[in-house]
């Protein structure tokens, strides 16, 4: 491996080589120079910290990347206020801070934004925001006078804060990756979530898509497995969690019904669809859910609905008052390490996108 001062490496850049470098401008320090298939890449040590919403997903992406989570204080005063410090050098590293939302949400986000101006003032290399579940990601379109596109505003606050990319995980719509001003990684869940479903048995399913809007997502998952698709038909007149299912496309009968969506947080939608479902004559119902939110009551209507099983990932931290027999979570840990790993590397992650 080599090594040379950033003025060392500006003068000795000759074409026809191709160099990549990330953010010289910092470097002001001996840096480490990867040389792979010809391209030198030029990235930081690998720095993972964890701000509160979900330090065991941090801890474990941390076990499977094979390094330590890094060293921050977080402390909050009597009067709300935040303060991070980290107890640890950035000068130069290729810092990522792991901040998924969570309840409460607006705690979660101010967190993550002092964390990232933190690590920028402390003359991190580059910073990535790892974003597992993004905060308001239903608030994605202006659909009523008057009102805000707070994902955009998020991901521009990102940016302000310090972040020069962000990685992150099944958002309520593709298109919230045009958000960003700068790069987005949106991994996918759905190859996870496929594996458990295909151990639990297809035999005879039908994979159900809750409303016209995830026809398009349940259609692929469909196809993946072999089996049929059906369509809800879900009519939301508000903001209410309370949508009305009026007919279902598609043959459910006698059937075991898959639902497939992005998250599940008061879980209204869902109870309405197994409800649906089972007057249809759907023999049994498994959801596969990649957030977890699980906000309110939602346990509670699990437990008493007619919903077998839902099937989440670990994005968003579930408390241990929240977890039940109906409720089985499923690890994303590995695939975000691989991203990080990768991405620190300068290898290609184009084969992890979809949960590879």
């Amino acid at each position: 491996m080599l090594r040379a001062s950033s003025s060392v490496l500006k003068k000795s850049i000759n074409p026809p080589t191709t160099f990549i470098i990330v953010h010289l401008e910092k470097i002001s320090y001996l840096i480490d120079i990867y040389w792979e298939l010809g391209v030198l890449l030029v990235f930081g040590e690998l720095k993972i910290f964890s701000g509160n919403a979900n330090k065991p997903l941090a801890e474990a992406i941390c076990k499977n990347a094979g390094v330590e989570l890094g060293n921050c204080e977080i402390l909050k005063f009597s009067n709300d206020n935040i303060k991070v410090a980290y107890k640890e050098s950035l000068r130069g590293k290729d810092v990522y801070i792991i901040q998924p939302s969570g309840i409460p949400v607006n705690e979660g986000l101010m967190e993550l934004l002092i964390m990232l101006d933190a690590a920028k003032h402390a003359s991190a290399c580059r910073i990535t925001a790892v974003v597992p579940y993004f905060p308001y990601v239903r608030s994605d379109k202006k659909d009523q006078p008057r009102i805000s596109i707070t994902a955009k505003l998020v991901a521009d606050l990102l940016k302000t804060a310090g972040a020069d990319r962000v990685m992150t995980m099944n958002l309520h719509s593709a298109q919230i990756q045009g958000f960003f001003d700068i790069p987005c990684d949106h991994l996918l869940a759905d190859k996870i979530l496929r594996h458990h479903c295909i151990t639990d048995g297809i035999e005879n399913s039908v994979v159900v898509a809750p409303d016209a809007g995830s026809a398009k997502h349940a259609g692929k998952q469909a196809k993946l497995l072999g089996i049929p698709m059906a369509i809800l038909d879900k009519r939301r007149s508000d903001d209410t969690e309370s949508p009305v299912m009026e007919n279902i496309i598609g043959d459910v009968k006698g059937k075991k019904a898959l639902i497939f969506d992005d998250e599940v947080a008061s879980a209204g939608s869902l109870i309405e669809a197994a409800e649906v479902l089972e007057k249809n004559g759907a023999k049994e119902i498994v959801a596969y859910c990649v957030h977890g939110v699980l906000s309110g009551n939602a346990i509670e209507r699990l437990n008493n609905s007619k919903v077998k099983k839902l099937v989440v990932t670990d994005s968003v931290y579930i408390s241990p008052d929240k977890k039940c027999d109906k409720l089985e979570i499923v690890t994303v840990a590995d695939l975000f390490a691989k991203v990080i790993t990768y991405t620190n590397n300068g290898q290609p992650i184009s084969n992890l996108y979809n949960g590879g």
